[in-house]
């Protein structure tokens, strides 16, 4: 059963926004903290919504690889995170689910690149792209140490290089610290 994440942008919320970046296409109102729960805050400057769901694109080895290494959120030391919102284009979900498998395995290797990274960096995906009023198609969601940060850019770097973002129209990418 998916269950529902929801980010909140204002003034409260356990993470402080220490940098706000569109990547590509417009960004998102700055705001000086987010919460990530279960509902929306009251008097949040701006709301993203979605679901977790099963994984997707992803064959039996690379799932055994991902089950290997689960991602565990809320670790002690991960007191940084980033929330990165993405849009994808009308030409990638034109595709069919195979031709959209071939480009972001087969082409881009995105499993395999995050994968190198699992240790390091525990992630999750917000699926918002079938939620009324969405205006992201997914909503990811990164907690690593702040001496894992270097290692979080560069699998940053390897996935925007990558074949698949091509189909980016909209990306921004928010980093946060955990509020003392």
């Amino acid at each position: 059963m998916p269950d529902p994440v929801v980010f909140s942008g204002g003034t409260v919320g356990a993470w402080n926004v220490t940098r706000v970046a569109a990547v590509r296409g417009a960004a998102l109102a700055t705001v000086a903290r987010i919460d990530k729960g279960v509902r929306p805050v009251a008097d949040a400057a701006w709301v993203l919504s979605g679901v977790t769901s099963n994984l997707r694109y992803t064959n039996t080895a690379e799932k055994r690889v991902l089950d290997a290494t689960p991602s565990v959120l809320g670790r002690p030391a991960a007191t940084r995170a980033a929330l990165i919102p993405i849009t994808k284009s009308a030409a990638w979900w034109a595709l069919a689910q195979d031709e959209r498998r071939a480009v972001l395995e087969e082409q881009s290797r995105h499993i395999a690149i995050g994968s190198e990274y699992l240790a390091a960096v525990s992630r999750q995906l917000v699926h918002c792209r079938d939620q009324p009023g969405a205006v992201f198609d997914f909503l990811t969601w990164f907690e690593f140490a702040p001496a894992d940060e270097p290692r979080f850019d560069e699998l940053l770097a390897k996935l925007r290089a990558s074949p698949e973002w091509r189909f980016v129209e909209r990306e921004v990418d928010l980093r946060l610290e955990k509020a003392a």
